[in-house]
């Protein structure tokens, strides 16, 4: 049975060095443990909370993809998971959670109140938290159900996947 040379080409083998052998970049070994151990901060507001903890449960596992450990301390976290309404009074409590998480961090935006203010429009809800904090996953519905947020996770699992290296973010100039 012969593996066609396109296939072989994706593999990095020498025949001279025994045993297994992997090839790879240090940034891409790097993106794979970010993106397969995220530990998320729930910041559960509303009614979207409950969908989030029961992706959590045994029937939905989000341990699969290296999620399971909820950090209820910002500075063990990496995801945010904004999940309902933020209101004004809530908005600063939300900011400094995020402002104590190290970096890299990342920020799921889950349900229709989070990412746009959902069906309140007015002056005490903040309409999306792409207002205070960066976003990286928007998770629509209202509320969403345990299986968006799954792939809202897998999603955030590709963006880290194909962050660039760790010399490109350093020769960055910091304005």
């Amino acid at each position: 049975m012969s593996i066609p040379q396109q296939e072989l080409q994706n593999f990095a083998y020498d025949s001279k060095i025994e045993g297994n052998i992997i090839f790879t970049r240090v940034d891409a070994a790097i993106n794979w443990m970010r993106k397969n151990s995220l530990w998320p901060m729930p910041m559960g507001l509303a009614c979207c909370a409950i969908e989030l903890m029961a992706t959590a449960s045994s029937r939905f596992d989000i341990s699969r993809f290296g999620a399971e450990v909820m950090r209820f301390s910002p500075r063990q976290a990496d995801v945010m998971i904004v999940s309902g309404t933020v209101t004004y009074k809530m908005a600063l409590a939300v900011k400094r959670v995020w402002d104590q998480m190290p970096e890299p961090k990342w920020c799921i935006a889950m349900g229709a109140c989070a990412s746009s203010g959902g069906m309140f429009r007015s002056y005490a809800t903040l309409q999306g938290i792409d207002q205070l904090i960066p976003v990286d996953v928007y998770i629509s519905g209202c509320p969403p159900r345990p299986e968006a947020l799954i792939e809202g996770l897998m999603k955030l699992q590709e963006k880290i996947a194909k962050e660039e290296s760790l010399m490109a973010q350093k020769a960055e100039p910091v304005n």
